[in-house]
């Protein structure tokens, strides 16, 4: 009438549980890491490319004005991160975005580059050829 049933299976499943519980827990944890390195290397690409559209303007651009856009952009959009730098450098040919965050052992670290181009002269020297 009565069944007996084996200790084994729960001396296996007391050792399998824990591994399993850790490999979805690193899962979970590399997806919340790539998660942040995404929104910091889009936010960083997105200011390098309006610094470069901003300096070919007779005001130009300033290093201040891009660190807040790139605050903006990524302000309460890390899951992981929560203590976002970003060092941003205007030069002549060239603006450089760097993105760095970090949590207790984990860091992530961006740089991006947008070139400061005038289509509209290379358009003009174009029609000039003609």
């Amino acid at each position: 009438m009565f069944k007996t049933v084996r200790g084994s299976m729960t001396v296996e499943a007391s050792f399998l549980m824990p591994m399993i519980m850790f490999l979805i827990m690193g899962c979970i944890l590399a997806v919340f890491y790539y998660h942040d390195k995404n929104i910091l290397s889009g936010a960083a690409y997105e200011t390098a490319v309006v610094g470069s559209t901003k300096a070919r303007e007779t005001g130009g651009v300033t290093e201040g004005e891009l660190e807040q856009l790139f605050r903006e952009r990524v302000k309460g959009k890390c899951i992981m991160f929560s203590n976002v730098r970003a060092a941003v450098s205007v030069g002549k040919d060239e603006i450089e975005v760097t993105a760095a965050a970090d949590r207790r052992s984990m860091k992530v670290s961006v740089t991006k580059r947008a070139a400061v181009t005038e289509p509209e002269k290379y358009i003009r020297n174009m029609r000039r050829l003609k």
